[in-house]
């Protein structure tokens, strides 16, 4: 039985959640590297497929080592949560083998065609593209406004009423802006919608999108920062709607394919154990570099929450407990520029993905960007020369120092 409705700290929840529960008192949890699993009856078979047992089928629909990974990220999303009779916040979540895995389940388990979502600009390439690409052909229409301003939120949501789900990705990639989610949770409200956050950036160490009560649904690429080594592949959809999560949401989850795997979920779990203790560094080291970037006669622009200059400052105050470990910023010569500092690097890696130790350092435009039209990435702010920085945690004047001259 897991003990984390009693838990108060990050590092707590997230080393003992599961702990209780392994089987044959195992320290860690196995990695059962199986795709299938035995019944001793055939009415216990019958019973499981049902639902009306519990006991595992098939590792498409679900494997021990993936219950752990759920109910801790589930917990920690929920860390401190309260519903409205007091009692602590339930959460369900589902286990995948990529954030673009557990992004499909989210969008086609609560859109069809004819119906509409809305969203905003400045969003992850392969979020772009499934809401332009895969959801259009699917009949499904994509709204854009500049979420920065709820009323327009209000607008759009007045404007087309088949809009049943609103997407936010708050921190944005890659220009760090941020939405205002208690606002937008509201306005939902107001009006029926769903709310969906994309909590990639933050982590729930940083920013807890079910304290607003409009939001129904977090989403992770858990390759990221959750994992925090880079050692596996992973994506989870966390909801509010028990019941939604049970049936529609598991279904379309197990149809489409997207399950996990017993070693990535492994991976996974060791990597959350360390989260609180890695995201207190990567979060110090991004606030220095950033004000070094700031100050830097070659660079133009620095997007990042913690400086007052930034969009997101203020609202990032509000609903963050500390900016982050993403940057992204301008140089003055532009692309050439941007493609010479990062080929002068000699300690940062020059990798896209983010959330892992070592700093990485990539070139949205022509990487995580790429299939996004040129003209689109412009009008969001990702320029040609924008360079994106997932801050690590390796010694903060070794990175500087690195920086300064790449820079020269």
């Amino acid at each position: 039985m897991s003990t984390s409705s009693t838990l108060k700290g990050v590092s707590s929840i997230a080393l003992h959640t599961a702990s209780q529960s392994l089987p044959e008192h195992a320290h860690l949890n196995p990695i059962f590297a199986t795709s299938t699993f035995t019944f001793d009856t055939a009415d216990e078979g019958m019973q499981r497929f049902a639902g009306e047992a519990p006991g595992y089928i098939y590792s498409r629909w679900g494997n021990p080592s993936f219950t752990p990974v759920e109910l801790t990220i589930a917990a920690l999303e929920a860390q401190g949560i309260l519903n409205d009779n007091g009692t602590p916040l339930e959460l369900k979540a589902l286990l995948h083998a990529s954030g673009q895995a557990a992004m499909s389940t989210l969008f086609l388990s609560n859109l069809q065609s004819g119906d509409a979502v809305l969203s905003h600009y400045s969003l992850y390439g392969g979020t772009h593209e499934i809401l332009h690409k895969v959801l259009h052909d699917a009949g499904v229409t994509t709204i854009i406004v500049d979420m920065q301003q709820p009323a327009l939120v209000a607008a759009a949501l007045e404007q087309h009423p088949n809009i049943k789900l609103i997407h936010i990705e708050t921190p944005a990639n890659p220009t760090i802006q941020c939405i205002d989610i208690a606002a937008v949770a509201a306005i939902a409200q107001q009006y029926g919608v769903k709310v969906s956050v994309d909590n990639t950036f933050a982590t729930p160490y940083l920013q807890q999108p079910f304290k607003y009560k409009g939001v129904d649904f977090v989403f992770h690429s858990t390759t990221k920062f959750l994992n925090g080594h880079g050692t596996a592949m992973g994506g989870i959809l966390i909801g509010k709607d028990l019941d939604f999560m049970a049936t529609k949401a598991t279904k379309w989850h197990r149809l489409l394919g997207g399950n996990s795997n017993p070693f990535d979920a492994f991976l996974l779990h060791q990597g959350l154990k360390t989260l609180e203790l890695r995201m207190e560094r990567h979060c110090s080291n991004a606030e220095q570099v950033a004000a070094f970037l700031a100050q830097h006669p070659q660079v133009v622009q620095v997007n990042y929450n913690g400086l007052p200059s930034h969009s997101g400052y203020a609202i990032s105050q509000q609903q963050m407990k500390h900016p982050g470990a993403m940057l992204s910023f301008e140089l003055a010569g532009g692309l050439p520029q941007g493609k010479q500092f990062i080929d002068k690097l000699r300690m940062l890696t020059k990798a896209v993905s983010l959330g892992t130790l070592d700093t990485l350092v990539s070139h949205p435009a022509s990487m995580t960007h790429y299939g996004v039209p040129r003209e689109e990435r412009l009008k969001y702010g990702i320029t040609d020369g924008l360079i994106r920085m997932s801050v690590g945690i390796e010694n903060i004047e070794d990175i500087i120092a690195d920086i300064a001259q790449a820079l020269k």
